[in-house]
């Protein structure tokens, strides 16, 4: 199966065993590393005193590893007198549930809050847990998001932030359309409302992501339908489980479901509503669903699925954005150029369930498309300017008839006609824009 895809351009880097030696990190840049069994790196990273950044590290142990439960990823941010202004620790939902395993941290800005100061801050990244044969070293992706700081603090932001909601509102129901996860939250295919079909091999995780404005809230349903299998009693007690995490990878919402071959199952989930003072909760999930943006829905499937199921699980995702939009903070600065907003062209893509990669593509070929009409309608004008020149240049050329007629007059007029001949016609060069492939294609 294909590995995670890291982001392009992300920059290899090796951190220290020491805070006083981490290695820079810049705010906005996406790093790669490496991380062992009980080992803790350190970077270092400056902030102002107005921005919120947004860390994230993503550990890549290899799919359908033996990690334990207990092993688990930590990500801190924190002051150099020892100031925690930001921590999260993830761990894996079952033994043997080997997935991309994502942490994440946060410094919130606001009236007494921690860490509030210009200048230097550590940041580590921790493996703890069992040693067991995938006990070598994990592959870490880092990722450095800035959300720009207020011009004005809006009147709504309030530390009292609602709670999440449980039931799922009505779900579509119509015919799904087709769509590839992707490999991570870098190749994650976009969905918008509606039915969207995909299948799932034993030990994969498949990647969605969705635009979710201020003020809207995500509800997904999973569905993992019955498949071919060499044993109809077989099942897995956490074999299906579906994650929701925010646009700087911040974990929302999951659960796990028992799957059996025979038996179909779901893993219904819903995000709380994107409010900004939503940061200032003790509730992680809420904390997390305090920005705009794309979400991300990541769908796993147990590696031991593999001692029963023979192919691929058929996956439905029903996908359902309530709330009404609503104008975002007064920020001092881009939201959406940071990552933190809906724009139209994330709303296009999400309608045509692309990963961010098929957009460009399809933004590519239409530009060639569009240039290509340029070029024909450019070569048919010259082509047209070069047969009225023929004629006069044969007008010109053409001696004068006799008095009286003669066969001077049949040459002159045969002349003329024989100009005017000239190939030029003939179907355009070009006919339309240039069609890329399916708009869901990785």
């Amino acid at each position: 199966m294909p590995a995670y895809r890291t982001a392009d351009g992300a920059e290899a880097v090796h951190g220290a065993t020491n805070s006083a030696d981490g290695r820079r990190l810049a705010s906005g840049g996406t790093y790669t590393d490496e991380v062992g069994p009980g080992e803790r790196k350190y970077y270092t990273v400056e902030l102002d005193s107005s921005s919120q950044p947004r860390i994230s590290a993503v550990a890549l142990p290899e799919a359908g590893a033996d990690v334990s439960y207990s092993d688990s990823l930590t990500l801190t941010l924190e002051s150099t007198d020892g100031t925690t202004c930001g921590e999260g620790t993830a761990r894996f939902s079952a033994d043997g549930a080997a997935w991309p395993l994502v942490a994440w941290a946060a410094r919130v800005v606001g009236p007494d809050q921690d860490c509030q100061e210009a200048g230097v801050y550590n940041l580590s990244v921790a493996r703890s847990g069992e040693k067991t044969d995938s006990g070598g070293d994990w592959p870490v992706e880092l990722r450095l998001m800035r959300e720009p700081g207020l011009a004005s603090r809006p009147a709504e932001v309030s530390r009292e932030a609602e709670d999440a909601p449980t039931a799922l509102p009505k779900m579509p129901t119509e015919k799904p359309r087709r769509i590839r996860g992707g490999t991570g939250f870098n190749d994650a295919a976009g969905m918008a409302s509606g039915v969207w079909r995909d299948r799932i091999r034993p030990g994969e995780t498949r990647f969605y992501r969705v635009p979710l404005d201020w003020g809207r809230s995500l509800a997904v349903r999973t569905e993992f339908a019955t498949t071919d299998t060499t044993d109809t009693s077989g099942y897995t007690s956490q074999g299906v489980r579906t994650e929701v995490y925010s646009p700087a990878r911040a974990f929302v919402a999951g659960d796990s479901a028992l799957y059996g071959a025979d038996d179909p199952a779901a893993v219904p989930l819903r995000t709380p509503r994107v409010t900004y003072g939503s940061r200032y909760s003790y509730q992680d999930g809420l904390a997390a669903a305090s920005v705009a943006g794309w979400y991300y829905v990541a769908v796993h499937a147990h590696r031991d699925l593999g001692d029963f199921v023979t192919d691929a699980v058929p996956v439905t995702l029903r996908v359902r954005l309530s709330g009404k939009a609503t104008g975002g903070p007064d920020y001092d600065g881009d939201p959406a150029a940071a990552g933190f907003g809906v724009t139209g062209e994330d709303r296009e893509q999400a309608d045509r369930g692309q990963t961010p990669q098929a957009a460009r593509r399809s933004e590519l070929l239409t530009v060639v498309g569009w240039s290509g009409i340029g070029a024909g309608a450019g070569l048919v004008a010259v082509l047209a300017l070069w047969a009225v020149l023929a004629r006069r240049r044969a007008a010109r050329a053409a001696p004068a008839a006799p008095a009286g007629g003669g066969s001077g007059a049949g040459y002159a007029q045969q002349s003329t006609q024989t100009a005017s001949s000239a190939p030029y016609g003939g179907p355009p060069y070009a006919s339309g824009p240039l069609h890329g492939p399916p708009a869901n294609g990785s």
